[in-house]
């Protein structure tokens, strides 16, 4: 039975299936994290490590802004936001950033390959070479059960299968860091899998192939230390041996195979141990609890507890599938029954169809793994049973891992979910294997195995609609932050050729109009986008200022109040809706919505501007002025700030208020910021020279500014220059609590 060869023809298809997994896994692999999707090669955080590794140090090559040690804390999302634009999930230590996501990746793949090519290896790339490695070790672990114990087995259903499991899993990858350490760590785990079941049925070599085992899962608990408690299983086969020894050679045996077992995965572990302590002073701290992010959990959270086992299990395992007459059929499940403590980010950022038995029904054939050995003598079939032991056990530890972490994803699953198809392929084996003699009954589950699988294709390829759909607005709102417009808009109408209920992509185009200055369309994206989710904040913020430009007042309004009404701490919309106040003459309660918009966001710079505004119209100029210097802290280069608080130190009444030196310095500044072409900061510049004595300088600022203005059409602001020109050619300075 081992000699059994290979159908003709078999391996040829495995290798077609295999090259059709990796063509799927590129081409549907994309970034989601807005604030890493467009990471040059070299600044992607593995990438980034390296370069700190061959440097000689273990903090990120990455300079950390200053302004992060003087925040009261952070780590508060509140605070952080204006520094972490661009190291997004980093964790940060005594002023350095460093990596809180597994070494392994590193050491074992992006630094070799930048080593010998002189060139960073991309995160998809990476996410690649993993995945196919973890996959065809199962394929090989197929392979080999089959010739030694399912020769009667179809193998080319088994092989299919192993291809529909295998694509299913590929659709749902994205291309990340977090994927990158993720499939590291499945790509190990099935490489230490294939080593023990080496291990077992290679006497003579045992031991290499039991400490190979061990390197390869020390490897994988490098990626991902949730993986280390299914480590147990390397001893198997030390117990085994162990059990089964008669005399003082067996048990010495036994000994080398325990040291074998422990030595390789201990070594990693108090490397890693060392490694942590070196960065955070503790061998027990990965980093974690120092994340740099939207989430402020990680500080204060129990990561782990029994306290949230059953809802994660029945996240994973056990919630149905809520259908729908639209494509793509399915729908989102509502979050109920959260226990406290728990973070539902990650759940509502996951895949919304997480029913592992509805998404991979295949895997319900492991209650069919017991028929590879029924009937046979024990002596024959003691290595697989214990191998299936270790692969069941591994499931089982790795998954109450996961299920008793205080937040869920789906990419988590990958830290049981292989362990699990594999017992599935191997119930096809068995299944086979026992129905051999019933040639009818044998075809008729066969039938029904190919109706399992070409439905788990259709429903992970459906299922999939959404999130790939998603994939590409999230990729067109990156494009449009970048200022490619076009590039955007393309991406956008992708998304919604692939799913055209997907809300967020008719958002992204009335984001897109709306920077392009149509605003017709803007407020047709926006309507379409609102018809689908009613309670889009951000389109129903868009949507007011679309209103807004078209002078529809009544209506912007209304539009940011149902933001509000959905999302009271909205600060974009309360700052909306104070300016609507503001042009109302409702100064008061203008200022009451700014106020409460800078409370929500401390860093509100546009918010600071505009409160600014609204008490100096309300004849308050030294809360004015403070609130355009916290503005222009907050954000030095700012135009608006510095051109109001210079009119206001030219040109305010009260003589105690202007500063004619200081007012020009500022006018000057916000002069340069606009290129020397925005006719309103050159007015203000004009009344900073005259309230300096240089009337001849203002006269000049502001027929130039006229000039300008005229141009623009700019009926009003032409009338103040031609009465200002006048004063200044007397030499007057101007005096106005307005500009």
């Amino acid at each position: 039975m081992p000699g059994n060869k290979y159908p003709r023809g078999l391996l040829a298809l495995l290798g077609i299936y295999l090259a059709l997994i990796v063509a799927i896994t590129a081409w549907n692999a994309q970034p989601y994290v807005a604030k890493l999707a467009f990471l040059d090669t070299k600044e992607s955080y593995y990438n980034l490590l390296v370069q700190s590794l061959r440097a000689g140090h273990l903090d990120l090559n990455k300079q950390a802004p200053p302004g992060l040690a003087k925040l009261s804390d952070p780590y508060d999302p509140a605070l952080n936001a204006p520094y972490i634009v661009d190291v997004f999930d980093l964790s940060y230590y005594k002023g350095k950033f460093y990596l809180y996501f597994g070494i392994t990746p590193a050491l074992v793949l992006f630094w070799p390959y930048a080593a010998l090519t002189g060139h960073y290896l991309p995160d998809k790339a990476a996410l690649i070479i993993f995945f196919t490695v973890g996959i065809a070790a199962a394929a090989d672990l197929l392979l080999a059960i089959w010739r030694r114990y399912a020769p009667q087995a179809n193998i080319w259903l088994a092989v299919t299968a192993w291809f529909v499991l295998s694509l299913a899993v590929a659709l749902t990858l994205w291309c990340n860091v977090y994927e990158v350490v993720l499939i590291s760590g499945f790509a190990f785990v099935m490489l230490a899998l294939a080593a023990l079941w080496r291990a077992w049925h290679q006497p003579r070599h045992r031991a290499m192939w039991l400490a190979l085992a061990s390197l390869a899962y020390g490897l994988a608990i490098g990626s991902r230390p949730s993986l280390l408690f299914g480590g147990v299983i390397l001893v198997m086969p030390v117990i085994q041996a162990w059990r089964e020894a008669k005399d003082q050679a067996s048990y010495r045996q036994a000994g080398w195979l325990l040291a074998a077992a422990v030595g390789p995965i201990m070594l990693i572990g108090i490397g890693l141990m060392f490694y942590n302590d070196l960065r955070f002073g503790s061998p027990f701290e990965f980093g974690w609890r120092y994340q740099l992010n939207m989430i402020y959990e990680p500080t204060t959270a129990r990561q782990f507890s029994l306290h949230y086992l059953w809802f994660n299990l029945r996240y994973y395992f056990l919630e149905p599938i809520r259908w729908h007459s639209q494509y793509p059929y399915f729908q989102k499940p509502a979050m109920t029954a959260v226990p406290s403590g728990y973070s539902v980010v990650q759940v509502m950022l996951g895949d919304p169809y997480n029913d592992l038995l509805t998404g991979h029904v295949l895997i319900l054939l492991v209650l069919a793994v017991p028929l590879i050995w029924r009937g046979r003598p024990n002596d024959e079939v003691s290595f697989l049973r214990w191998f299936v032991t270790a692969v069941g056990l591994q499931f089982v530890i790795c998954a109450l891992t996961i299920c008793s972490f205080f937040s869920a994803s789906d990419r988590y699953e990958f830290d049981f979910l292989p362990a699990w198809l594999l017992l599935g392929l191997m119930g096809i084996l068995g299944l086979e294997r026992a129905l051999a003699t019933l040639p009818v009954v044998r075809n008729v589950a066969r039938c029904f195995l190919f109706l399992m699988l070409a439905g788990s294709a259709a429903f992970n390829i459906l299922a999939n609609v959404e999130p790939h759909a998603e994939a590409n607005s999230i990729t067109g709102d990156n494009l449009l932050f970048q200022e490619d417009v076009d590039g955007a808009v393309a991406r956008y109408r992708k998304a919604l050729a692939i799913w055209p209920h997907c809300a967020d992509a008719f958002r992204g185009l009335g984001n897109a109009f709306l920077k392009t200055g149509e605003i017709d369309d803007a407020i047709d994206q926006y309507q379409r986008a609102l018809q689908i989710n009613p309670k889009d904040v951000e389109a129903l913020n868009n949507l007011g200022n679309c209103f807004l430009q078209k002078g529809r007042l009544d209506d912007a309004m209304a539009e940011y109040q149902k933001a509000l009404e959905i999302n009271p701490n909205s600060p974009e919309a309360r700052g909306n809706l104070g300016f609507c106040l503001l042009q109302t003459g409702r100064v008061d309660e203008a200022i009451v919505q700014y106020q409460k918009a800078i409370e929500l966001k401390p860093d509100f710079a546009g918010g600071y501007n505009n409160l600014g505004n609204a008490f100096r119209l309300k004849g308050m100029p030294a809360q004015a002025i403070a609130a355009y210097q916290k503005a222009l802290k907050i954000q030095p280069q700012f135009i608006q700030p510095q051109m109001h608080l210079a009119w206001m130190l030219a040109a305010w009444p009260d003589p105690a208020i202007r500063n004619g030196a200081e007012a020009v310095a500022l006018a000057q500044n916000a002069d340069q910021l606009s290129g020397d072409t925005d006719p309103q900061v050159l007015r203000t510049l004009a009344a900073a020279y005259a309230e300096a004595g240089r009337f001849p300088d203002a006269v000049l600022t502001a027929k130039k500014a006229l000039a300008l203005a005229d141009s623009q059409s700019n009926t009003i602001l032409i009338n103040y220059l031609q009465e200002e020109i006048g004063l200044y050619e007397k030499n007057s300075p101007c005096r106005s609590a307005e500009n």
